[in-house]
């Protein structure tokens, strides 16, 4: 996959003091184990939190079309700290004064050009809780399509440059697979939900003795 303007790529890497950063920080924590033994653990944290304390929103979102099957819309896009195409759910920083349900509705329009609506929202998660305090919530949006419609433009900031793929949600899970093999890096969070999915369809009997027990 490359942008309209070449292959982007890493040309170097330096060492960047906090005090530099705009985005992040790297601290260094000290604290005392179960056993009371003190002990020291590096943490790269996010400068920019929002009120609500959640970092960023990520959007699983279900697309509607009165004669297609049910898919998704997932984004291609060079990171960075990968230095690599990566296959993900749309994703973003939410503003200071925002919600995560409003930041999702925003940023899937801006990276998709689709208006979706939230149905659910998740408690906010950790994103890597071995290298960094960084969070976000999952909101599970959905966007209902009429017959007809067009795919709607983007509304990217500068700089941006992120291609949408449209995947029917019953091969999802191949086609990340797919993905990963031709070199791009999926999102944790995507693999992980599709792979949630497909186990669930392969072994319903799983959650169905679940559901009994419950009972």
């Amino acid at each position: 996959m490359s942008s309209t303007s070449g292959t982007p790529k890493i040309t170097s890497l330096t060492d960047l003091p906090s005090s530099e950063a705009k985005w992040v920080k790297l601290q260094k924590a000290t604290y005392t184990d179960a056993k009371g033994t003190e002990r020291t653990w590096e943490i790269a944290s996010r400068k920019t939190t929002s009120k609500s304390g959640v970092d960023a929103v990520a959007m699983g979102n279900i697309i509607y079309h009165p004669s297609k099957p049910p898919s998704t819309i997932l984004v291609i896009q060079f990171r960075p700290p990968v230095n690599a195409f990566t296959v993900e759910w749309p994703a973003g920083l939410i503003d200071a004064d925002e919600t995560p349900q409003e930041a999702a509705v925003r940023e899937l329009r801006e990276e998709t050009g689709y208006v979706g609506k939230v149905i659910s929202t998740s408690p906010p998660v950790s994103a890597d809780p071995g290298m960094t305090s960084a969070n976000l919530c999952l909101c599970m949006v959905e966007v209902r399509l009429r017959e007809g419609d067009v795919e709607p433009e983007q509304q990217l900031d500068e700089g941006e440059d992120i291609q949408r793929v449209n995947v029917p949600l019953s091969e999802l899970y191949e086609r990340l697979e797919e993905f990963a093999a031709n070199g791009y890096v999926v999102a944790a969070k995507l693999y992980h939900w599709a792979a949630g999915v497909r186990f669930a369809v392969q072994h319903p009997e799983l959650f169905e003795r679940a559901g009994e027990a419950g009972k």
